[in-house]
């Protein structure tokens, strides 16, 4: 089984600054896309940023040129830094990544219990 604790959440005043983390754990062979998503109270999950294995990101519209999505494959943990926050990007954000397990050998998809950003005005 393949585990993702997320770290890093918290308040902080609008403009200021996280940094997301997301661990993985577990027997993996390997770990293909990565990512964040958020939900806030009311609305749906929706993506923030993807990284593939190798390294191509994409970003919402909302967070381009504010948060920054990196991983570092050695460590099988992700990243997300978060500038220039606003209130609007107050919500829950989940890490997910996709892989392979090693003890299985069968594919795994899997969520990250969630960690809260409040963003105040």
């Amino acid at each position: 089984q393949v585990l993702l604790v997320e770290s890093g959440g918290g308040l902080v005043q609008a403009g200021g600054s996280l940094r997301l983390s997301c661990a993985a754990s577990g027997v993996i062979f390997s770990i293909n896309a990565m990512g964040w998503y958020r939900q806030a109270p009311g609305k749906q999950r929706e993506l923030v940023a993807a990284i593939s294995s190798s390294g191509s990101t994409n970003y919402a519209d909302s967070v381009k040129g504010r948060f920054t999505i990196s991983r570092d494959n050695a460590k099988k943990t992700l990243y997300l830094q978060m500038n220039s926050l606003k209130p609007e990007d107050t919500a829950v954000y989940y890490c997910n990544a996709d892989g392979v397990d090693g003890d299985s050998w069968s594919r795994f998809l899997s969520w990250g219990q969630g960690t809260q950003v409040t963003v105040s005005s």
